[in-house]
């Protein structure tokens, strides 16, 4: 992304979310926020724009959208359960979590992690919404390819001695390798046991069919235009014996098969996963 503006596949992805909201009965992601934070123009936009919401491509990506949230969340819950106290979104864009914490009282503390001018930007929407956390909340601008996650997080009072939780979404496909090894890297050496991330990835596009090449093919055009092109692409199993060698001791993989059969493969759902897109649950 260009250093002095904000992340514009961010607001994609808040709209992706705001129409989950709108169109989709039952809700695999409840959030009372979508829409407030994208605004009230931007949510009337979505509303008169049913049909767009409604093709094909715009459903499947919402899917995986909205999936892997509920999925970072699930897991957040899990972690909360054992006991971490830290949670730390990167890559946060417009989530919305901080402002629907239900862990609050129990003093989960939110870190929220991303790019200079994306945050700017986000706390500005958040100021003319009226928003605020539901609980103690601490931004964190980072350039992940330019600056130490941990010096930055460290100096806004994370506790690497604690356990923590990770999330970080709609990211690694635009970093390098480099930066993605560096950051899975301090997750896994700087922090303790119970402590665990979940991220999304691309696998190669060899392995991508022709429909979804099709499809992955007009969203790298998009994405790149806007100035944030795709970088990073993993094969599965190069991916886990990465994981295995930082220290990770629980890996599970999450395709389009695992991520429908928990979350769409019920009475009504609309939406289904397909696509290229995968996730990764891994714990020290």
């Amino acid at each position: 992304m260009k250093d002095a503006s904000p992340s514009r596949t961010a607001y994609g992805v808040a709209m992706s979310r705001a129409a989950h909201q709108i169109f989709d009965l039952p809700r695999v992601f409840e959030d009372p926020i979508a829409l407030t934070i994208v605004g009230a123009k931007a949510a009337g936009a979505i509303r008169a724009d049913a049909r767009r919401f409604s093709q094909r491509h715009a459903r499947l990506l919402r899917a995986f959208l909205v999936a892997r949230t509920r999925l970072a969340e699930d897991a957040l819950n899990e972690a909360v359960a054992r006991g971490v106290r830290q949670y730390v979104v990167l890559g946060a864009g417009l989530d919305t979590f901080a402002y629907r914490n239900p862990h609050a009282a129990a003093g989960l503390r939110v870190f929220e992690v991303d790019h200079p001018a994306t945050q700017e930007w986000k706390r500005q929407l958040i100021s003319q919404a009226r928003l605020r956390s539901a609980g103690p909340l601490i931004y964190v601008p980072v350039n992940f390819e330019q600056e130490r996650l941990a010096d930055r997080l460290k100096s806004n009072g994370f506790q690497a001695e604690e356990p923590a939780f990770f999330s970080w979404l709609g990211v690694t496909m635009y970093l390098s390798r480099a930066a993605i090894r560096e950051t899975l890297r301090f997750v896994a050496q700087s922090t303790v046991s119970r402590s665990g991330i979940v991220f999304d990835y691309l696998t190669l596009p060899s392995r991508w069919n022709l429909l979804q090449r099709w499809g992955r093919t007009l969203q790298m055009r998009r994405v790149a235009a806007a100035g944030e092109p795709w970088q990073t692409f993993f094969a599965s199993a190069e991916l886990h014996g990465e994981l295995t060698r930082l220290g990770f001791a629980t890996i599970r993989d999450f395709g389009p098969d695992e991520i429908n059969a928990r979350y769409f493969d019920h009475a009504g759902a609309r939406l289904r996963v397909g696509g290229s897109g995968r996730m990764v649950l891994a714990r020290l």
